[in-house]
């Protein structure tokens, strides 16, 4: 048998490899920035400023509070005050719960100066009264001024007179027009000459009034005020 041989393959050629990548050319580093001088940071600022504004501010309105709180008592208590009727012996000048504001500046005055406040016929005043039945210690009082120091007041068979200098047949202040009484009668029985420093004092409604016909006259230095204004009810608002 005749054997062949096998056929050369002839010269091989080496597969040409692919070269590898090459890494894209990288930009040289950035200079650093020049470097610039570091301030120092300032200091934290206390907050010693805003607490003190707060307090001074809370103090202002402790100082207004307590201000005003000072003057209203100074109001009260030398110049006006309001008071609101009790009972019916000032009818029908004046009404249970009306409501009034009275004057203290005379008062006040006559105190600083040392001299007495008395007040005019007629006035209608409020004054402090001790010894009252069924009340311990004092109680304020409001009644019409009838006799004034040094003159005599009579009340005698439903009337009441007042003799002083001027009328010494003595007159009747109920008939002068200026107020309006309950009745037309006074009851009681009462003879006195006020001194000096003396007051006699009624209220309008006579046959229900505790006033200087049962008690007595009263001292200049128990009045406290004069009646000036009616504020309430409102559509009886009035001057005195």
């Amino acid at each position: 048998m005749d054997i062949i041989p096998p056929r050369s393959a002839g010269p091989i050629r080496p597969v040409p490899q692919a070269a590898p990548p090459t890494a894209p050319p990288t930009a040289p580093p950035a200079a650093p920035p020049p470097s610039q001088p570091l301030s120092p940071l300032p200091p934290s600022q206390p907050r010693f400023p805003e607490d003190k504004g707060s307090f001074k501010s809370i103090l202002s309105t402790i100082g207004l509070l307590v201000s005003a709180f000072s003057i209203a008592i100074l109001l009260n208590t030398f110049v006006i005050q309001s008071y609101q009727v009790d009972g019916q012996s000032m009818e029908y000048t004046l009404q249970n719960d009306d409501r009034l504001i009275v004057n203290k500046i005379p008062r006040t005055i006559s105190r600083l100066t040392g001299h007495q406040y008395v007040p005019k016929r007629g006035d209608v005043i409020i004054f402090n009264q001790s010894g009252l039945p069924g009340f311990v210690g004092q109680k304020q009082l409001i009644k019409r001024v009838i006799g004034l120091p040094g003159e005599r007041v009579v009340v005698a068979d439903g009337r009441l007179s007042v003799y002083n200098s001027t009328h010494p047949q003595g007159f009747d202040p109920d008939n002068a027009g200026t107020y309006q009484t309950a009745s037309p009668t006074t009851v009681g029985d009462t003879d006195v000459t006020l001194q000096k420093d003396e007051l006699f004092v009624c209220g309008d409604n006579r046959p229900n009034s505790e006033d200087s016909r049962y008690f007595g006259p009263i001292k200049t230095n128990q009045v406290v005020a004069k009646l000036t204004l009616r504020i309430l009810p409102l559509n009886k608002v009035h001057k005195f």
